[in-house]
Protein backbone atom coordinates (compact mmCIF):
# COMPACT_ATOMS: atom_id res chain seq x y z
CA UNK A 1 0.00 0.00 0.00
CA UNK A 2 1.33 3.43 -0.97
CA UNK A 3 1.34 6.12 1.67
CA UNK A 4 -0.56 9.35 1.03
CA UNK A 5 2.52 11.55 1.58
CA UNK A 6 4.48 9.59 -1.01
CA UNK A 7 1.60 9.81 -3.50
CA UNK A 8 1.22 13.57 -3.09
CA UNK A 9 4.92 14.13 -3.72
CA UNK A 10 4.76 12.38 -7.08
CA UNK A 11 1.71 14.34 -8.34
CA UNK A 12 2.51 17.47 -10.33
CA UNK A 13 0.11 20.29 -11.17
CA UNK A 14 0.59 20.75 -14.94
CA UNK A 15 -1.55 23.86 -15.36
CA UNK A 16 -5.03 25.26 -15.80
CA UNK A 17 -6.98 26.42 -18.82
CA UNK A 18 -9.12 29.51 -19.37
CA UNK A 19 -12.22 27.71 -18.03
CA UNK A 20 -10.78 26.79 -14.65
CA UNK A 21 -10.08 23.13 -15.43
CA UNK A 22 -6.98 21.89 -13.58
CA UNK A 23 -4.61 19.32 -15.09
CA UNK A 24 -2.38 16.93 -13.15
CA UNK A 25 0.29 14.35 -13.85
CA UNK A 26 1.59 11.49 -11.72
CA UNK A 27 5.36 11.30 -12.14
CA UNK A 28 5.81 7.94 -10.39
CA UNK A 29 5.20 5.17 -12.96
CA UNK A 30 4.93 2.48 -10.28
CA UNK A 31 1.77 3.98 -8.77
CA UNK A 32 -0.41 4.17 -11.87
CA UNK A 33 -1.44 1.98 -14.76
CA UNK A 34 0.43 3.06 -17.92
CA UNK A 35 -1.55 5.64 -19.86
CA UNK A 36 -3.57 6.67 -16.79
CA UNK A 37 -1.14 9.08 -15.18
CA UNK A 38 -2.56 12.33 -16.63
CA UNK A 39 -6.00 13.60 -15.68
CA UNK A 40 -8.20 16.69 -15.52
CA UNK A 41 -10.27 18.08 -12.67
CA UNK A 42 -13.17 19.76 -14.49
CA UNK A 43 -14.48 23.09 -13.19
CA UNK A 44 -18.05 22.24 -14.27
CA UNK A 45 -19.44 19.01 -12.97
CA UNK A 46 -21.59 17.84 -15.87
CA UNK A 47 -18.53 15.90 -17.14
CA UNK A 48 -18.62 16.63 -20.85
CA UNK A 49 -15.50 15.81 -22.88
CA UNK A 50 -15.92 18.98 -24.94
CA UNK A 51 -15.05 21.06 -21.87
CA UNK A 52 -11.37 20.26 -22.48
CA UNK A 53 -9.71 22.57 -25.07
CA UNK A 54 -7.82 20.89 -27.96
CA UNK A 55 -4.33 21.84 -26.77
CA UNK A 56 -4.95 20.20 -23.37
CA UNK A 57 -6.65 17.21 -25.02
CA UNK A 58 -3.48 16.54 -27.02
CA UNK A 59 -1.46 16.54 -23.79
CA UNK A 60 -3.94 14.27 -21.96
CA UNK A 61 -3.91 11.82 -24.90
CA UNK A 62 -0.08 11.71 -25.00
CA UNK A 63 0.06 13.35 -28.42
CA UNK A 64 2.26 16.06 -26.88
CA UNK A 65 4.96 15.43 -24.31
CA UNK A 66 4.81 18.79 -22.50
CA UNK A 67 1.67 20.56 -21.23
CA UNK A 68 0.62 23.66 -23.23
CA UNK A 69 2.11 26.24 -20.79
CA UNK A 70 5.54 24.58 -21.18
CA UNK A 71 5.36 23.62 -24.86
CA UNK A 72 6.95 26.32 -27.03
CA UNK A 73 5.29 25.05 -30.21
CA UNK A 74 1.81 25.26 -28.67
CA UNK A 75 2.48 28.78 -27.36
CA UNK A 76 3.42 30.02 -30.84
CA UNK A 77 0.72 28.05 -32.66
CA UNK A 78 -2.25 30.35 -32.14
CA UNK A 79 -3.04 31.98 -35.52
CA UNK A 80 -4.69 35.43 -35.55
CA UNK A 81 -7.85 34.10 -37.22
CA UNK A 82 -8.47 31.46 -34.54
CA UNK A 83 -11.61 32.19 -32.53
CA UNK A 84 -12.10 31.46 -28.85
CA UNK A 85 -12.80 27.83 -28.01
CA UNK A 86 -16.36 26.94 -26.98
CA UNK A 87 -17.66 23.66 -25.67
CA UNK A 88 -20.22 21.70 -27.70
CA UNK A 89 -23.67 23.07 -26.80
CA UNK A 90 -25.74 20.38 -28.54
CA UNK A 91 -28.75 19.42 -26.44
CA UNK A 92 -28.66 22.62 -24.39
CA UNK A 93 -30.60 25.89 -24.73
CA UNK A 94 -27.50 27.44 -26.35
CA UNK A 95 -27.45 24.93 -29.24
CA UNK A 96 -27.35 26.19 -32.81
CA UNK A 97 -30.72 26.15 -34.52
CA UNK A 98 -31.24 27.07 -38.14
CA UNK A 99 -33.80 29.67 -39.15
CA UNK A 100 -35.61 28.87 -42.38
CA UNK A 101 -37.03 31.74 -44.45
CA UNK A 102 -38.49 29.68 -47.30
CA UNK A 103 -42.15 28.79 -47.55
CA UNK A 104 -42.70 25.09 -46.75
CA UNK A 105 -43.76 22.91 -49.71
CA UNK A 106 -46.04 20.76 -47.55
CA UNK A 107 -48.64 22.44 -45.36
CA UNK A 108 -49.80 20.72 -42.16
CA UNK A 109 -53.38 19.48 -42.02
CA UNK A 110 -55.80 21.92 -40.43
CA UNK A 111 -59.06 20.31 -39.25
CA UNK A 112 -62.31 22.03 -40.23
CA UNK A 113 -64.74 22.50 -37.39
CA UNK A 114 -68.38 21.69 -38.03
CA UNK A 115 -71.43 21.60 -35.83
CA UNK A 116 -72.67 18.22 -34.56
CA UNK A 117 -75.63 18.07 -36.91
CA UNK A 118 -73.35 17.86 -39.91
CA UNK A 119 -73.15 20.35 -42.70
CA UNK A 120 -76.16 22.62 -42.72
CA UNK A 121 -77.79 23.03 -46.07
Amino acid sequence: MVSLARTLRSIRFAGADQFGNRYYENLNPEEEIPGRHRWVDLAQHDYNATQVPPEWHSWLSHIRKDPPPEDRVMQNLSPPWKGPWLENLTGTPGAFKTYNTTVPKVQPWQPKLMSRGGPSA
